[in-house]
Protein backbone atom coordinates (compact mmCIF):
# COMPACT_ATOMS: atom_id res chain seq x y z
CA UNK A 1 0.00 0.00 0.00
CA UNK A 2 1.60 3.31 -1.23
CA UNK A 3 -0.88 5.57 -0.36
CA UNK A 4 -3.31 4.75 2.92
CA UNK A 5 -6.49 5.37 3.57
CA UNK A 6 -6.70 8.52 5.84
CA UNK A 7 -3.88 10.44 4.03
CA UNK A 8 -4.39 13.95 3.15
CA UNK A 9 -3.42 16.01 -0.21
CA UNK A 10 -3.82 19.50 -0.15
CA UNK A 11 -4.92 21.06 -3.38
CA UNK A 12 -5.25 23.98 -5.35
CA UNK A 13 -8.45 25.23 -7.46
CA UNK A 14 -7.44 26.60 -10.56
CA UNK A 15 -10.73 27.42 -12.57
CA UNK A 16 -13.84 27.24 -12.11
CA UNK A 17 -16.88 27.27 -14.41
CA UNK A 18 -19.87 28.09 -12.69
CA UNK A 19 -23.51 26.47 -13.91
CA UNK A 20 -26.02 28.66 -16.10
CA UNK A 21 -28.65 28.81 -17.93
CA UNK A 22 -27.10 26.49 -20.71
CA UNK A 23 -25.92 24.13 -18.16
CA UNK A 24 -26.80 22.66 -15.18
CA UNK A 25 -23.08 21.19 -14.68
CA UNK A 26 -19.75 23.28 -12.62
CA UNK A 27 -16.02 21.97 -13.66
CA UNK A 28 -13.65 22.61 -10.89
CA UNK A 29 -10.02 22.40 -12.23
CA UNK A 30 -7.32 20.98 -9.58
CA UNK A 31 -3.74 20.23 -9.17
CA UNK A 32 -2.29 18.90 -5.75
CA UNK A 33 0.53 19.98 -3.81
CA UNK A 34 1.78 17.81 -1.34
CA UNK A 35 0.51 14.49 0.23
CA UNK A 36 0.45 14.60 4.16
CA UNK A 37 0.64 10.90 5.90
CA UNK A 38 -0.53 9.93 9.37
CA UNK A 39 3.22 10.17 11.03
CA UNK A 40 3.53 13.35 9.44
CA UNK A 41 5.73 12.32 6.54
CA UNK A 42 5.10 15.14 3.40
CA UNK A 43 5.78 14.58 0.10
CA UNK A 44 5.96 17.82 -1.99
CA UNK A 45 4.27 16.85 -5.49
CA UNK A 46 5.94 18.40 -8.71
CA UNK A 47 3.86 21.75 -9.47
CA UNK A 48 4.71 21.78 -13.12
CA UNK A 49 1.45 21.24 -14.79
CA UNK A 50 3.03 18.25 -17.13
CA UNK A 51 3.92 16.61 -14.44
CA UNK A 52 1.50 17.70 -11.31
CA UNK A 53 -0.96 15.38 -9.92
CA UNK A 54 -4.26 16.82 -11.48
CA UNK A 55 -8.25 16.34 -11.17
CA UNK A 56 -11.13 17.46 -13.37
CA UNK A 57 -14.49 17.55 -10.88
CA UNK A 58 -17.81 17.94 -13.09
CA UNK A 59 -20.70 18.58 -10.36
CA UNK A 60 -24.15 18.55 -11.02
CA UNK A 61 -25.53 21.40 -9.76
CA UNK A 62 -28.16 24.00 -9.66
CA UNK A 63 -27.37 28.04 -9.72
CA UNK A 64 -29.63 28.13 -6.62
CA UNK A 65 -26.88 25.75 -4.67
CA UNK A 66 -25.09 27.91 -2.46
CA UNK A 67 -21.74 25.40 -2.62
CA UNK A 68 -20.23 23.73 -5.72
CA UNK A 69 -18.43 21.18 -3.93
CA UNK A 70 -19.60 19.27 -0.63
CA UNK A 71 -18.67 17.60 2.69
CA UNK A 72 -18.02 14.14 1.60
CA UNK A 73 -17.42 14.61 -2.56
CA UNK A 74 -15.19 12.09 -4.01
CA UNK A 75 -13.29 11.94 -7.06
CA UNK A 76 -9.82 10.35 -8.48
CA UNK A 77 -6.51 12.34 -8.82
CA UNK A 78 -4.84 11.71 -11.52
CA UNK A 79 -0.85 11.22 -11.13
CA UNK A 80 0.92 12.31 -14.40
CA UNK A 81 4.68 10.50 -13.28
CA UNK A 82 5.47 8.32 -10.77
CA UNK A 83 6.19 9.04 -7.46
CA UNK A 84 9.10 7.97 -5.51
CA UNK A 85 7.80 7.62 -1.94
CA UNK A 86 10.29 6.59 1.18
CA UNK A 87 9.05 3.09 2.07
CA UNK A 88 9.88 2.98 5.39
CA UNK A 89 8.42 5.96 5.84
CA UNK A 90 4.82 4.72 3.95
CA UNK A 91 5.11 1.62 6.01
CA UNK A 92 5.06 3.65 9.44
CA UNK A 93 2.14 5.81 8.06
CA UNK A 94 0.00 2.95 7.36
CA UNK A 95 0.26 1.11 11.27
CA UNK A 96 -0.83 4.60 11.92
CA UNK A 97 -3.05 5.67 9.65
CA UNK A 98 -6.77 5.76 10.65
CA UNK A 99 -9.48 5.53 7.49
CA UNK A 100 -12.04 8.28 7.91
CA UNK A 101 -15.44 6.76 7.58
CA UNK A 102 -16.95 6.66 3.80
CA UNK A 103 -20.60 7.94 3.73
CA UNK A 104 -22.92 10.90 4.18
CA UNK A 105 -21.21 13.61 5.50
CA UNK A 106 -23.04 16.72 7.05
CA UNK A 107 -23.97 19.43 3.75
CA UNK A 108 -21.86 22.48 4.04
CA UNK A 109 -25.09 24.26 2.51
CA UNK A 110 -26.63 27.10 4.56
CA UNK A 111 -29.95 26.35 2.51
CA UNK A 112 -32.84 25.98 5.32
CA UNK A 113 -35.89 24.74 3.68
CA UNK A 114 -39.11 27.40 3.46
CA UNK A 115 -42.12 25.38 4.90
CA UNK A 116 -45.65 26.05 3.34
CA UNK A 117 -47.85 28.61 4.60
CA UNK A 118 -51.88 28.26 5.03
CA UNK A 119 -52.89 31.76 4.21
CA UNK A 120 -55.88 33.22 6.26
CA UNK A 121 -59.64 33.14 5.43
CA UNK A 122 -61.89 36.17 4.87
CA UNK A 123 -62.36 38.90 7.98
CA UNK A 124 -66.54 39.08 7.66
CA UNK A 125 -67.96 42.06 9.88
CA UNK A 126 -71.58 41.35 10.00
CA UNK A 127 -73.87 44.84 8.97
CA UNK A 128 -76.49 46.42 10.85
CA UNK A 129 -80.14 45.49 10.09
CA UNK A 130 -82.61 47.91 8.91
CA UNK A 131 -85.42 49.07 10.89
CA UNK A 132 -88.97 49.28 9.18
CA UNK A 133 -89.56 52.45 11.42
CA UNK A 134 -93.24 53.92 13.01
CA UNK A 135 -96.63 55.31 11.69
CA UNK A 136 -97.95 58.42 12.45
CA UNK A 137 -99.44 58.88 15.77
CA UNK A 138 -102.72 60.61 15.45
CA UNK A 139 -104.75 62.40 18.64
CA UNK A 140 -108.44 63.10 17.67
CA UNK A 141 -109.18 66.77 18.30
CA UNK A 142 -111.63 67.61 20.74
CA UNK A 143 -114.77 70.76 20.45
CA UNK A 144 -114.56 70.98 16.78
CA UNK A 145 -110.30 71.12 17.20
CA UNK A 146 -108.10 69.06 14.37
CA UNK A 147 -106.34 66.20 14.99
CA UNK A 148 -102.93 66.09 16.67
CA UNK A 149 -100.70 63.79 14.25
CA UNK A 150 -97.26 63.15 16.08
CA UNK A 151 -94.67 61.85 12.76
CA UNK A 152 -93.48 58.45 13.10
CA UNK A 153 -90.22 57.36 12.32
CA UNK A 154 -89.29 56.77 8.59
CA UNK A 155 -87.67 53.17 8.20
CA UNK A 156 -83.99 52.72 7.93
CA UNK A 157 -82.07 50.53 5.54
CA UNK A 158 -79.77 47.92 6.91
CA UNK A 159 -75.54 48.18 6.11
CA UNK A 160 -73.81 45.06 4.50
CA UNK A 161 -71.36 43.26 5.70
CA UNK A 162 -67.80 44.13 5.51
CA UNK A 163 -65.41 41.74 4.08
CA UNK A 164 -61.83 41.80 5.00
CA UNK A 165 -60.17 39.60 2.55
CA UNK A 166 -57.25 36.80 3.84
CA UNK A 167 -54.15 36.27 2.09
CA UNK A 168 -53.21 33.61 0.32
CA UNK A 169 -51.28 30.79 1.21
CA UNK A 170 -47.34 30.19 -0.08
CA UNK A 171 -45.94 27.04 -1.32
CA UNK A 172 -43.11 25.33 0.60
CA UNK A 173 -39.37 26.39 -1.11
CA UNK A 174 -37.31 23.16 -0.89
CA UNK A 175 -33.70 23.31 -0.69
CA UNK A 176 -31.76 22.27 -4.28
CA UNK A 177 -30.36 18.43 -4.02
CA UNK A 178 -26.80 18.52 -3.05
CA UNK A 179 -23.97 18.81 -5.76
CA UNK A 180 -23.52 15.14 -7.14
CA UNK A 181 -19.94 14.59 -8.55
CA UNK A 182 -20.25 13.33 -12.01
CA UNK A 183 -18.24 11.57 -14.10
CA UNK A 184 -15.80 13.38 -16.14
CA UNK A 185 -15.93 13.72 -19.76
CA UNK A 186 -13.01 12.01 -21.94
CA UNK A 187 -9.59 13.60 -22.78
CA UNK A 188 -5.92 14.28 -21.36
CA UNK A 189 -5.72 16.32 -18.24
CA UNK A 190 -2.09 17.51 -19.57
CA UNK A 191 -1.62 19.80 -22.67
CA UNK A 192 1.37 20.77 -23.89
CA UNK A 193 2.35 22.49 -26.99
CA UNK A 194 5.78 23.98 -28.88
CA UNK A 195 5.94 27.18 -30.94
CA UNK A 196 9.11 29.78 -31.89
CA UNK A 197 9.59 33.72 -30.52
CA UNK A 198 11.87 35.05 -33.64
CA UNK A 199 11.78 38.71 -31.89
CA UNK A 200 11.07 39.40 -28.64
CA UNK A 201 7.70 39.66 -27.58
CA UNK A 202 5.31 39.94 -24.29
CA UNK A 203 2.90 37.98 -22.31
CA UNK A 204 1.24 39.46 -19.15
CA UNK A 205 4.40 41.61 -18.98
CA UNK A 206 7.18 39.02 -19.04
CA UNK A 207 9.59 39.41 -21.69
CA UNK A 208 10.66 36.28 -23.90
CA UNK A 209 13.88 36.25 -25.88
CA UNK A 210 13.67 34.59 -29.63
CA UNK A 211 13.85 30.91 -28.68
CA UNK A 212 11.62 27.36 -28.68
CA UNK A 213 9.37 27.53 -26.05
CA UNK A 214 6.25 25.45 -24.80
CA UNK A 215 2.86 26.32 -24.06
CA UNK A 216 0.88 23.78 -20.96
CA UNK A 217 -2.31 23.45 -19.41
CA UNK A 218 -4.85 21.50 -17.70
CA UNK A 219 -7.92 20.20 -18.54
CA UNK A 220 -10.71 20.84 -20.71
CA UNK A 221 -11.88 24.20 -19.55
CA UNK A 222 -12.25 26.85 -21.79
CA UNK A 223 -10.63 29.57 -19.34
CA UNK A 224 -7.76 28.31 -18.31
CA UNK A 225 -4.21 28.89 -16.69
CA UNK A 226 -1.40 28.43 -18.77
CA UNK A 227 2.55 28.18 -18.35
CA UNK A 228 4.87 28.99 -21.06
CA UNK A 229 8.02 26.52 -20.90
CA UNK A 230 11.50 27.42 -21.78
CA UNK A 231 14.30 24.19 -21.21
CA UNK A 232 11.14 22.55 -19.31
CA UNK A 233 11.49 25.88 -16.77
CA UNK A 234 8.27 28.10 -16.36
CA UNK A 235 9.06 31.88 -17.56
CA UNK A 236 5.49 32.91 -17.50
CA UNK A 237 2.16 32.11 -15.62
CA UNK A 238 -1.18 34.22 -17.28
CA UNK A 239 -4.63 33.47 -17.61
CA UNK A 240 -5.60 32.45 -21.64
CA UNK A 241 -8.77 31.91 -23.17
CA UNK A 242 -9.17 27.84 -25.48
CA UNK A 243 -10.87 29.16 -28.60
CA UNK A 244 -12.35 26.80 -31.42
CA UNK A 245 -11.16 27.85 -35.05
CA UNK A 246 -13.35 27.46 -37.69
CA UNK A 247 -11.18 25.13 -39.49
CA UNK A 248 -7.72 23.15 -38.51
CA UNK A 249 -4.65 25.50 -38.61
CA UNK A 250 -2.05 24.68 -41.50
CA UNK A 251 0.78 25.73 -39.75
CA UNK A 252 1.69 26.98 -36.32
CA UNK A 253 1.34 30.81 -35.75
CA UNK A 254 2.22 33.40 -33.37
CA UNK A 255 -0.04 35.96 -33.87
CA UNK A 256 1.31 39.28 -32.10
CA UNK A 257 -0.40 42.74 -31.32
CA UNK A 258 1.52 46.36 -30.84
CA UNK A 259 1.65 47.78 -27.54
CA UNK A 260 1.13 51.41 -27.03
CA UNK A 261 5.06 51.61 -25.77
CA UNK A 262 6.19 50.60 -29.28
CA UNK A 263 6.34 46.56 -27.90
CA UNK A 264 4.39 43.41 -29.29
CA UNK A 265 2.73 41.21 -27.20
CA UNK A 266 1.73 37.39 -28.17
CA UNK A 267 -2.36 37.65 -29.03
CA UNK A 268 -2.80 34.19 -29.69
CA UNK A 269 -1.21 30.56 -30.33
CA UNK A 270 -2.02 28.39 -33.38
CA UNK A 271 -0.70 25.05 -33.80
CA UNK A 272 -0.37 22.76 -36.91
CA UNK A 273 -3.17 20.28 -37.13
CA UNK A 274 -5.45 21.72 -34.17
CA UNK A 275 -8.94 23.05 -34.28
CA UNK A 276 -8.07 25.15 -31.21
CA UNK A 277 -6.22 28.49 -30.74
CA UNK A 278 -4.51 29.87 -27.10
CA UNK A 279 -5.87 32.98 -26.67
CA UNK A 280 -4.34 35.86 -24.39
CA UNK A 281 -6.48 38.96 -23.13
Amino acid sequence: MLIPPGTYVLGQIDAVTKPGWKSPRAQLQIHFRKLIFANGYTFELVDAPAQAATATVHVDVTSRNDVLLDNGAQFDMVVQIPLALDTTRIAEAARRSRPLPVGPAPSASLCRPIPATPGTSDTVIPGTPGSPGTPDTVIPGVNGMPPTVIPGIPPTQGTPPTIIPGTPGTPAIPCPARPAVASGLTGPQIHRKSFQVTSELQVSGKKLAPGSFEVTWIGKATTVQVDLLQNGKSVARTPARIVVLPEKSATDKVVTRANPDGSNSIASLEFAGEGFAVVFD
